[in-house]
């Protein structure tokens, strides 16, 4: 669970997400995420299963599990 704080106001959370096998996948699940408020910044890296998210304050996990889930996929846990 590594949760650090990038710069004064930010926080950068590593999700793991499992299902993610191309391109297409991450623009999905970054395109989800980046809707939850507060996020600034979200990076998805299929061939890892990363997804690096830069947001204002902490995200309530289960916002960020309801919008992996919308994109069709899963979040395991946090990395």
């Amino acid at each position: 669970m590594s949760a650090q704080t990038d710069t004064p106001g930010s926080v950068t959370t590593v999700y793991q997400v499992s299902g993610m096998s191309c391109g297409h996948c991450e623009g999905s699940v970054s395109g989800e995420i980046s809707g939850i408020a507060g996020v600034t910044s979200v990076k998805a890296v299929a061939s890892t299963g990363e997804v690096t998210v830069v947001s204002a304050a902490p995200l309530d996990e289960a916002a960020v599990r309801a919008a992996v889930d919308e994109a069709g996929f899963e979040l395991v846990d946090k990395a």
